[in-house]
């Protein structure tokens, strides 16, 4: 009986998988933030488009019907729940007719949460407002104290923005021209301290 000579079976030795494994590990050190941080700015993009939308939406209908229509931004907790409302009376929309069912509420409350996850109206903390001021605060609904942002049957609506940030540092904004009634999308670009209009 003839013996073949053993070959050792190629492999890898315990340093070139502990090599290996190193490699694996930094590379993922460096590409999960990468992508929790893109993560994060698809939802708060996504996010402010949605606003953007409603708004766009509520304007073709107030244009369509002859009859003011808008976003109602009711405090919830630490931000807001928007509704779509239309007016009742033919006088603008109000909050008080709104308590009273004279202005009508179009859609149920919903927060932004719901749909995107960790992203809320707000503006972070030392990023300026769309015209370049101090923010002068976190709220991220600016639309006078009623917290509504009414668009008229002539096109025209009231002026505001809307700050969007997610759980990161993704800072968007929604703004609504009033002569015009048009809707804007912004973006704080971080490395050049500035916004980009998006639109």
């Amino acid at each position: 009986m003839v013996r073949r000579p053993c070959r050792s079976s190629p492999g890898f030795t315990i340093l070139e998988l502990l090599f290996a494994v190193g490699i694996a590990g930094t590379l993922a050190a460096i590409a999960v933030p990468q992508s929790l941080r893109a993560l994060d700015d698809f939802r708060t993009r996504s996010a402010a488009q949605y606003v953007a939308r409603r708004l766009a939406t509520a304007r073709f209908q107030a244009i369509r019907r002859l009859q003011a229509h808008g976003l109602r931004f009711e405090p919830d907790g630490p931000d807001y729940r928007i509704s779509l409302v239309a007016d009742g009376n033919r006088n603008g929309i109000r909050t008080t007719e709104l308590q009273l069912g004279i202005d009508r509420t179009l859609s149920e409350p919903e927060s932004l949460g719901g749909h995107f996850t960790r992203v809320q109206f707000g503006i972070l903390d030392g990023v300026p407002d769309a015209d370049g001021n101090p923010s002068g605060g976190p709220d991220g609904v600016r639309f006078g104290s009623t917290k509504l942002a009414v668009m008229n049957a002539d096109g025209t609506a009231s002026s505001g923005t809307l700050y969007l940030s997610g759980s990161g540092r993704s800072q968007y904004a929604v703004r609504v021209l009033g002569s015009t009634g048009r809707v804007r999308l912004l973006k704080f670009d971080a490395v050049r301290r500035r916004w980009v209009d998006l639109t």
